[in-house]
Formats: C-alpha cells, structure tokens, sequence
C-alpha cells in the first residue's frame, strides 16, 4: 500500500496508533484502560497531559485527573515535541539577553518545513498586515496611540511593511501621505503646532527622569541666556551625563501671555468644553476686560518689535476663531516679515480688505494656476503674487461662466417650448450672491490661509489690537484675550515648561511582546522644541528612536509655501543675521529651509542607523 499513488508514508490507521498506544502502556505499567487506577495523582504519565490547564514542559505536574492523549494527533505537532521545547527554550533564553528570539524561531521551522512553508507563511502574514492596515485606515485621525514598526527592533524580510498593531507600535510610514518615506540626515522643518509627541526607542529614557534642582537651574540659566552646551556624537551612559539632562530641561521651555494658572490657554479653537466649569471673573466685568486686552496689546507689540529686529524668530497667535504664525525675514525662505491666519472667515477677510491690508489666499490661487495656465504670464509683484486686480478680473470671468452655464442648463428647455419670456430672469441680489457663494465656502477650510507680507504685518498688527470680534463675545472664553506663544522671553510673558514622562510598556512584536522606552511630552511644542529634542535623542538613542507627532489641525497649513525657493546663499546668510535670536545654530538652518510639505504636516519621525525616515 506504500506503494500506492498520493499515500503519505506517515499516515498511520487507528488501528495501528491503538495497538501501539496499548503496547507503549503496557510496557510502561499502565493497564489496557488507558489509566493506571494505582497510580497517584501527583505523578506525571507520559503521552497525557492534566485536565487544569497550565504549562507542560518540564514544569511540576498538577493533582487532578489525566485526559488520554489524541490518537490521530501527529507527535511533532504538540508541546511535548523536542523540537518545540528547544525553540520555546531559545525563545527565553533570547529575551532575557535582549536578543531577536522570533528570528531563532523561523530559522528552525523554516529548516524543519522547507523553503516551500516559508513562503506560505510571509504571503499569508503580508494578507494579514493589509487586511488590518485597511481596516484601521477610516480611523487615522482618531487614533490616540501611536504604532511602530518591527524594523525599529529587527532587520527582516517585513522590514518594508508598515504594521500598525492596537499597542504602541512604529509610526514610520503610517500616516496619510501618499508619499515614499525618504532617508536623510535631517527633516524638513514643520510649521505646525504640536500638542504631544511620543518618542519610542529600545534604549531607555531614564537619563530624561527626575532631575535634580541644580540641572533645571542650569537648563533655565541656559534657556535665558541661549547658551547651548555642545553633546558628543554618542553618549554611553546618558544617565550620567549632566550637560544632556540641562539641555533637556532647556528644550522643554516657551514662553506664554497671557498666563492663568487654572486654565489651559492652549489650544484655543473648540476648547470650549476645557473651558467650561472654571472661574472667569473678567466674563462680567467689562473693566477687567479692557485691562487684560491692554497688557495684551503690549506683550503682542513687544513681540512684534522683537520680531523686527530678528531677535525673536516667530510667534504665534491663538484666538477662539483662528491662529496666527508670524516669522521673521530669512526664515523658510523669504526676504520679508510674513504672517500666516488659518482657518478664516469671509468676515474677516473682508474686514482685512477694510482696513488696507494686502493680503493672498496661496492655496487658492494655486488651484487656479493649476486650472488656468495663462494666468502665470501676467503674474507680477513680490515672490510672484498676482495683484488684486487681475485676481479680482479673474475672478469676475469664472463668475461669468458659471452664470452663462447656470442659465443655459437652466432656459435652454423654455426655450424650445417657447415661454421663455415669461420667466423672470436672477435680479442683482441673486447674481452677488451666487458670485459670494464661492469666496463663502472656503470658510473653516485649509483653503481659507491668508498671508500677508512685507508692511502690511505692522497694519495686520494694528488690525488685531483694535479688532472686537478677536475675542469672544459670549461663551466660556468671553472676554479672554488670545494666547501669545514664543521660543524668546518678551514683555508681560510668563516662563513654562512642556511636561514630560518617561514610562515602559511593552509592544507586540509579531507574536510576542518586546520591552519599550517611551517618552511623552505634552504642550504646545513649537518647530523648535521639536527639533531641540530630536538633536538631544540622536546620541542619547544611540540614533535609533521614533516619534509619533499630534498636531493641531488647525495649524497643518502653515507649511504651505509663501514664495518660490530662496538660493543657497540667501538662505546662509540669514542663518548668519538670525545667530542672534536664541536658537541653536542647526535648529536656525532648519528653519530658514523653504517649506516643502505643501498643506501637510509631519506625523511620524523614525531614525535609524542616524538618519530620517518620516511620513505625513
């Protein structure tokens, strides 16, 4: 029968696996039954295993009855096999040296199976991972826990996907750009507001834990004097090392106006329910008021000065409605002052256009660039902006056309009935508002940026001081004047520190679970406490950490471009005139890099071996 076409050698009748139970048995004491009713219940009986569930190799047996074993079952296959027992050995004894023990354990089955089981198995796990990628995609911004990749901790032929399990997992590559990851020895600056970012790394934060009263002093000294203490390219024991825990304690420090003790000042668009329930005497006493917007006006006008003469690089503005970045000249490649408003209204804009100030709408205009080649010959005007003019000409052809095809698709079947003179035609109201329609639905979109240049930021500056409608007329942040946020200390601002925490968990790792450092910071982190951290985490991670990035949407516009490239030489020498303003030097040559995330933002950071990978 051996012999027999598609017979496997190693099938056995149960006839057969009977007899040779029953032989085994008696050659082992044990009656025909199946059980040895003398034997007691603390001993172990080869070929069964206890009913109470628990471990069964090589640990004490446990008292109860026995379960017979399966005849049909295949004797490689169980716990019991030496071959189980020595990966499962090699598995422990893999993770308390801190090894790779899911590489052991494929190199054994992938022996033991052949070339054929292996590729059974990467094609079943690779319909796995996209099964689940596809399933978690719907809920990318409502995710609060980060992922990241096995390939932080091995290097495998799964190194290319991009897993996402439930538990702190790798963030590189999982995000929604379309774009490839890219490799480099730094990362593109990020304009956006972040409001917590959460590093990963095999290696311990411990060294970021409990510092002592004389490094915050000396962080603080340093932070107020922007001094910046040089790091080696790797530290063995960061613990130790005193220079890296001030200069943490450094990075995580801004600037705020105003500052209330009791209530979270950022962020500020729909944050009324962190608003709700607190104390607000000024909500009622419209002396107060106007005492708190008088402070304020002074802080906003010292910062602007100080932004004037390059020795604050950029600073933020945010009200209940929108949020304003205003940057220096030099930095993401301009030759001007620029500031930035996203989301706004048509209101606004209108009350902008009012008070004289020059203002574009950047994505707008490159939609109908895109639309509209022609338009790019008569462009003129500083870093190629169309004038208001041709904008507005523009726009009154596209409205025309539009009321042209309204009317065709709406008379053209009154007229082949002939009644088309008893229709009255749209009157003016009806065409100014169909014109208004469009400027109206750009309204709370990324499309709504504003950006003014040049002279018309100190008329924006006086725009915000005396506008009524920047602070909240009614509700839980009535009466409260904007938030003001910088990297520089200026007048009636108040010293805070982002909070930190550094804790351990554990992250699955294919079908195991691995023991990770995870540091978390929460606040309005800025472009530069980012990339303060990262170059602190560069030698103390050894160059091998991650970092899931949470950015307040509002804000993930401002990296939209305001301006063609600058030349390479324009861009050294405004990192030279900006030495002064407080930043480190690298920090300095990031930021004053032209923008080339468009509308998006940066969401996952991951270095390896010293160099970026990231994804939007």
């Amino acid at each position: 029968m051996s012999e027999q076409a598609g017979y496997s050698p190693s099938f056995k009748r149960p006839s057969d696996i009977l007899r040779l139970r029953k032989k085994r048995a008696r050659s082992e004491g044990v009656g025909s039954g199946g059980r040895n009713s003398s034997a007691s219940p603390g001993l172990s009986v080869p070929g069964v295993r206890p009913f109470s569930p628990g471990s069964l190799l090589n640990g004490p047996p446990r008292p109860g009855g026995v379960k017979r074993r399966n005849p049909f079952a295949n004797l490689e296959n169980t716990y019991n096999s030496p071959k189980k027992r020595a990966v499962v050995r090699s598995e422990g004894d893999a993770y308390s040296l801190g090894c790779k023990p899911l590489i052991i354990e494929a190199e054994v089955e992938n022996q033991a199976e052949g070339p054929a089981r292996r590729d059974t198995q990467q094609f079943t796990e690779r319909l796995l991972h996209a099964e689940k990628r596809y399933q978690e995609a719907p809920d990318k911004q409502k995710q609060t826990s980060v992922s990241e990749d096995d390939s932080l901790f091995e290097d495998d032929l799964f190194a290319d996907e991009k897993i996402s399990p439930p538990i702190l997992t790798s963030p590189l590559g999982h995000g929604s750009g379309e774009m490839a990851p890219h490799v480099c020895v730094e990362y593109p600056a990020d304009w956006s507001l972040k409001t917590r970012l959460l590093f990963t790394s095999p290696l311990s934060f411990s060294w970021a834990e409990q510092l002592k009263a004389g490094e915050e002093a000396q962080g603080l000294t340093q932070h107020c004097r922007a001094t910046h203490v040089p790091l080696p390219q790797n530290i063995q024991e960061p613990r130790c090392s005193v220079e890296l825990r001030c200069s943490f304690q450094q990075a995580l420090q801004y600037w705020q106006h105003p500052s209330l003790p009791w209530l979270p000042l950022f962020p500020r668009i729909a944050a009324e329910r962190r608003f709700s329930g607190k104390s607000a005497p000024w909500a009622h006493d419209p002396a107060l008021q106007q005492s708190l917007m008088s402070e304020w006006a002074v802080s906003f006008t010292s910062l602007y000065s100080l932004l004037k003469a390059r020795l604050c690089p950029f600073f933020y503005l945010c009200s209940y409605q929108f949020t304003a970045l205003f940057r220096t000249s030099g930095l993401s490649g301009t030759s001007a002052i620029t500031a930035v408003l996203s989301p706004t209204t048509r209101g606004l804009r209108e009350a902008m256009r009012a008070e004289g100030i020059d203002f574009t709408l950047p994505l707008v205009e490159e939609k109908k660039k895109c639309k509209n080649p022609r338009s790019t010959a008569h462009q003129t005007g500083e870093h190629g902006a169309e004038p208001k003019e041709l904008a507005e000409e523009e726009d009154d052809e596209e409205y025309g056309e539009e009321e042209e095809d309204d009317e065709d698709g709406g008379f053209s079947w009154l007229k082949e009935m002939g009644v088309q003179d008893k229709i009255k035609k749209p009157d003016s109201i009806s065409i100014k508002l169909r014109k208004e329609h469009s400027e109206v639905k750009l309204d709370h979109r990324p499309e709504s940026l504003v950006l003014v240049q040049g002279s018309s930021t100190f008329t924006l500056l006086n725009f915000l001081i005396n506008c009524k409608s920047l602070v909240a007329a009614a509700g839980s942040q009535a009466g409260l004047p904007p938030t003001l946020l910088a990297p520089n200390p200026f007048r009636g601002a108040t010293l805070h520190v982002l909070k930190a925490r550094s804790v351990k968990v554990k992250t699955q790792v294919r079908t195991g679970y691995q023991d990770v450092s995870s540091l978390e910071v929460t606040g309005p982190v800025m472009p530069h406490a980012l990339h303060a951290l990262t170059r602190l985490l560069r030698p103390a991670q050894r160059g091998g950490f991650s970092a899931g990035l949470y950015p307040h949407e509002p804000t993930a516009v401002f990296n939209t471009p305001v301006g063609p490239p600058a030349e390479p030489h324009l861009q050294d020498t405004a990192a030279q005139d900006l030495e002064g303003c407080g930043l480190h030097p690298s920090t300095v040559r990031q930021l004053v890099q032209p923008s080339t995330l468009g509308k998006s933002t940066l969401r996952h950071l991951h270095m390896k071996e010293y160099s970026y990978t990231w994804s939007l």
